[in-house]
């Protein structure tokens, strides 16, 4: 009972010190246009492609960042000498890829005086990073900044990606757990859960089907930035110069040839590669500023950030995460679940986003409208900002308002944000 009282009085604590314009204020509030609002007036990807074989196989992770940026600021038309920070997610580039990210920043047309730096939360790095940035401007500590991701699971996918523990940290049960792998824990979660495979196949052969409708009616078009890069055939070892400008992991999936499919984590197991997201490479760059100054500048509103919310959760259990960070992210936005048009759920595993959805009950016709990391990827420190504009060019094209993208995070955590669509 004492633990309880202090856990609601610290989210009490917690919501009393939100800034004041994500003061909890219901959908007509947080649909009002107030001049500190923190907006977003560019959000774009790269195209997904498949890890190790698909368009970006040869292509560093680094180069994709310096396509992305390219892009943002032909679509923007900013200045780019007005940007003062930018903050990139990223997981598997060693060093966390603060130099070359600095230089991806410096070779796409940024002056030296725009600061850059890389952070790393797993698999909710490419959100924190949209995050960090949208409190920076709202504390006043910069005026206009960039959130963006990136991964080549291609070149540093594997168990090298994996750090040793010291003896300490393998003799702690709990911190031991960090290391066990995603696949085993949702494997053990989707058992633990009663998630069937039945139901897992389902799920995922609906994220194709979504995705390859959505592919084919041209609405990834307008958040894609086309890329051209160097590749080379892997049958003649020739080197070609190809423009990537779809997601090539999007192809048919049917429950007959889902069902085929051997369990990656055990004969007995329901997991497999067709309802598991795929290994991915690509990036993604979201432009935030406050809308007072987006009007000086005469910048287009696409969206705004409301409020976000990051929680943890037992290593052993991380797929769980959108299902305690989402309420959370809503509380905080003064909003419930009903009050949102469209989730954007991150489908690590299929396991894991159907429970977390049936859990919070949220109708599937709201979740991932157009496909999800099942059918077209999931580079783990693009993601989060990749689903930026995926959910606010959604909301737009369907005249829809109220958004939330959200993820499980890697040793036992979850993110999630509210966005509005203008």
């Amino acid at each position: 009972m004492a633990n309880q009282t202090s856990n609601m009085h610290d989210a009490q604590t917690r919501l009393s010190q939100v800034p004041s314009h994500m003061t909890p204020t219901g959908r007509a509030g947080i649909l009002e246009k107030r001049p500190d609002d923190i907006v977003v007036t560019a959000a774009l990807r790269t195209p997904i492609t498949k890890g190790g074989k698909g368009g970006f196989k040869d292509t560093a992770g680094a180069d994709l960042l310096h396509g992305a940026f390219q892009a943002l600021i032909q679509r923007s038309g900013i200045d780019p000498g007005l940007v003062e920070d930018i903050a990139v997610g990223n997981v598997l580039a060693p060093g966390g890829g603060a130099t070359e990210f600095r230089a991806a920043a410096l070779a796409a047309g940024f002056p030296d005086s725009v600061a850059v730096r890389a952070l790393n939360r797993q698999c909710s790095s490419g959100l924190q990073a949209c995050v960090d940035i949208a409190n920076a401007i709202s504390s006043g500590m910069i005026d206009i900044g960039i959130g963006a991701g990136v991964e080549s699971m291609s070149s540093q996918y594997g168990p090298g990606a994996v750090t040793e523990f010291s003896e300490l940290l393998e003799n702690h049960p709990a911190a031991a757990n960090c290391k066990v792998s995603m696949g085993v824990l949702s494997e053990q979660m989707a058992k633990d859960r009663n998630v069937s495979r039945q139901d897992q196949d389902q799920f995922a052969v609906e994220s194709y089907r979504k995705a390859g409708a959505a592919q084919k009616q041209g609405l990834f078009d307008e958040e894609i930035a086309p890329l051209k890069v160097k590749w080379t055939d892997p049958k003649t070892d020739e080197e070609k110069e190809i423009t990537v400008s779809v997601d090539d992991g999007v192809r048919e999936v049917t429950m007959q040839s889902i069902g085929k499919i051997k369990p990656a984590f055990g004969k007995d197991g329901s997991i497999h590669a067709g309802n598991a997201s795929q290994i991915s490479d690509g990036a993604a760059a979201v432009l935030l500023m406050k809308r007072s100054t987006a009007q000086r500048l005469g910048q287009k509103i696409l969206g705004k950030y409301v409020a976000a919310s990051i929680v943890g959760v037992p290593p052993l259990l991380m797929g769980i995460g959108p299902w305690k960070a989402i309420p959370v992210a809503l509380q905080k936005a003064g909003i419930s679940k009903d009050d949102v048009d469209i989730y954007e759920i991150n489908e690590a595993f299929a396991s894991q986003c159907l429970w977390c959805a049936n859990e919070l009950a949220i109708p599937m016709e709201k979740i991932n409208p157009k496909g999800g990391a099942i059918a077209f990827g999931h580079p783990l420190g693009c993601t989060g900002a990749r689903q930026v504009s995926t959910l606010l060019y959604e909301l737009r094209r369907t005249n829809k308002r109220v958004g939330v993208s959200s993820m499980c995070v890697g040793t036992g955590m979850g993110m999630a944000a509210v966005w509005v669509s203008e």
